[in-house]
């Protein structure tokens, strides 16, 4: 196992390392590097504004000399600061995290217990009502944007409702936890189910599917024979064996979630990672959009390899791969 998860490690460090330097050229190197002085110097500033600038962003200097700098400085920690308000981008972050990190451990439970409760319980059932009744739900949400269901819930559970005089459901903002645990949850309930909702149709289906393939399995057959009950083969046996697409899945998803919940942070007005990140790019702030991207790439990569070793628990031949 230690072999695996420095394996494992070692590779995620590669990954990092090659996105360090797609996006220094995609952002340093592109087209659009070039305007990033005169942008931040405005149209009508003369040439050695322009070049003062280009100067104090080392945009003048050649770019192994540029990305030298841009990695020793990641690795200190410095991200960078906002082109326009003169913040450290890590102080941004770090500001911004914390409500992206609400949404994921409030809706990642519900899609787990929704998508996988479901599949399993349809794939007891094969072909009967209520099998059809969940693979039905699951891929109409599945098929609706979040953006859509955010707005329903927005209106029908907080308009309809205030307007009758049962104020519930907030609209929108955060509360830290540290602040008012309480009112925390109380404003990410609508986010929670929106998310919780969208993506547990893919559990569903693959808990479903994962479990019909394992369920006429010889051992389950025989734990079948020697009296075992029903509930404990499916949940104790069955679920294990059929459990590890469903963690490569969550891996995913937790993953893209640390990066920044995009539609939803921008439909409930939560001020976190992706909404952060859709006003960088509205400003072309660089130093912002590189330090959001980099921490969504490390927040994929960790996620994926802790998926990876829980893989490996559930199936010990994935060490030997």
């Amino acid at each position: 196992m230690a072999r695996f998860l420095a394996r494992r490690t070692l590779q995620g460090l590669i990954v990092i390392w090659l996105v360090t330097v797609i996006v220094f050229l995609i952002f340093y190197v592109g087209p659009g590097s070039a305007d990033v002085a005169r942008a931040l110097a405005g149209r009508t500033a003369p040439p050695e504004t322009v070049a003062l600038i280009s100067h104090r962003l080392l945009l003048d200097r050649p770019v192994y000399e540029q990305y030298w700098h841009f990695l020793t400085e990641l690795l200190r920690g410095n991200l960078g600061y906002d082109y326009y308000h003169d913040e450290s981008v890590a102080v941004i972050i770090k500001q911004a995290f914390p409500v992206t990190f609400s949404l994921l451990i409030g809706a990642a439970p519900l899609w787990l217990i929704l998508g996988v409760g479901s599949g399993v319980y349809a794939a007891t059932k094969p072909r009967s009502f209520l099998d059809r009744v969940f693979t039905g739900i699951a891929l109409f949400f599945y098929s609706i944007p979040t953006f859509v269901l955010g707005l329903v819930l927005v209106l029908f559970r907080y308009y309809e409702l205030t307007i009758h005089g049962h104020a519930w459901f907030p609209p929108s903002g955060y509360v830290p936890f540290t602040r008012d645990p309480v009112q925390w949850a109380h404003n990410l309930i609508l986010p929670w189910i929106t998310l919780a909702l969208v993506t547990a149709g893919a559990y569903t289906r693959l808990a479903r599917t994962s479990m019909l393939e394992v369920m006429n399995e010889d051992y389950l057959r025989t734990a079948r024979a020697k009296g075992l009950k029903e509930r404990r083969i499916v949940y104790r046996h069955g679920l294990k064996a059929a459990s590890t697409p469903l963690v490569t899945q969550f891996g995913i998803d937790v993953g893209a979630l640390i990066g920044g919940a995009v539609i939803t942070e921008q439909v409930f007005g939560l001020p976190g990672l992706g909404y952060t990140a859709v006003h960088a790019i509205e400003q072309q702030d660089l130093p912002v959009i590189i330090g959001i991207v980099l921490v969504a790439s490390a927040g994929v990569v960790v996620a994926n390899i802790l998926a990876d070793l829980f893989y490996a628990v559930l199936d010990p031949r994935v060490r030997l791969s």
